[in-house]
């Protein structure tokens, strides 16, 4: 089985390891396991569904993925749904851990994350006077240490904006920059839906006199409804500065084809001119007077230079060139 540790505690102190067998999950009084599992299979749960009586539902929801934060009551046992998160380039990858907590037990099982809970276990089990709250503290540990990773996300995504908008001030952006510009825009608006039901499972972890949550101990999820508010707001101002670069690098993009055209059209006013003359000459009549002329030739070109000259320097005042 893909047991990552099992451990029983007693007065904030961890007392031995906890095989899952009958004898090994036999607990004294105020005693309580903390069993953490990976990907667990349906016949490999079977014997913790015996031992805790876990209620089928939770169980079934525990075995599956795909599902979003919340806090379920069943009886005198809680189950808890957390989205875990990394920042992998300009992708976030989501995994999730479930928590069934107990008067005596608390069983995490994670789904996907690559973030092990020892380095979780090994911080609490250093803080005796709080892991001697049972179960309960051990829950806002794991949200806590979940939660946490939220903002690593906020801060690499803020420098990829930030870079983003220097980008689109410098230069015009290519079509792998715009590319980008909307995939981190799509995950961040994605991470925001996660965030809203986190949010609210703190919420009511914090609020309701919920089973196995001790009164002394709500107060604490206040700090996980606080960090996740926290993170949901710089989401929101990031999600608004790339609105913005991508409103900037558009009316940057048609400046510049409002330039280019109006250069265009001026050096088309420039060859106007003599494209004009030449074709007036090119008609061929058998009676123009000006093909008698002695100077018509130099008449003709020194006038399309006086015309021409006159429309650049017109059109470089004017910085249409």
């Amino acid at each position: 089985m893909p047991v990552v540790a099992s451990y029983v505690y007693s007065g904030g102190h961890r007392l031995r390891a906890a095989p899952l067998t009958e004898a090994g999950l036999k607990l004294g009084r105020e005693e309580f396991v903390w069993i953490g599992l990976h990907d667990p299979t349906d016949a490999e749960f079977d014997i913790l569904v015996e031992r805790f009586h876990l209620h089928p539902l939770a169980v079934e929801d525990a075995l599956s993925a795909h599902q979003m934060p919340k806090v379920e009551v069943y009886g005198h046992e809680l189950f808890v749904v957390a989205r875990t998160a990394e920042k992998v380039d300009d992708r976030i990858e989501y995994g999730e851990t479930h928590v069934f907590v107990g008067d005596d037990h608390v069983i995490t099982i994670r789904h996907g994350s690559g973030r092990s809970h020892t380095a979780l276990r090994a911080q609490l089990e250093a803080s005796p006077e709080q892991l001697r709250a049972g179960p309960d503290f051990v829950l806002h540990g794991v949200l806590d240490f979940i939660v946490d990773a939220y903002g690593p996300i906020v801060d690499k995504s803020e420098d990829a904006v930030l870079e983003m908008e220097q980008r689109a001030l410098d230069a015009f952006l290519s079509r792998v920059e715009i590319r980008r510009l909307f995939t981190l825009r799509r995950e961040l608006l994605k991470f925001r839906r996660i965030l809203g039901p986190m949010e609210e499972a703190a919420g009511r972890l914090q609020s309701l006199d919920l089973p196995c949550i001790d009164p002394e101990v709500r107060p604490y999820f206040r700090d996980i409804g606080d960090h996740v508010r926290r993170v949901n707001s710089r989401l929101n101002g990031l999600t608004e500065i790339l609105s913005s670069v991508f409103e900037v690098a558009n009316l940057l993009e048609q400046q510049r084809q409002g330039v280019i055209t109006r250069k265009l059209a001026s050096w088309a006013a420039l060859l106007a001119v003599p494209t004009a003359i030449a074709g007036i000459y090119g008609m061929n009549f058998d009676f123009m007077p000006e093909l008698h002329w002695r100077y018509g030739y130099a008449y003709v070109m020194a006038l399309i230079a006086v015309v021409c000259a006159g429309l650049y320097v017109t059109f470089k005042r004017t910085k249409w060139l």
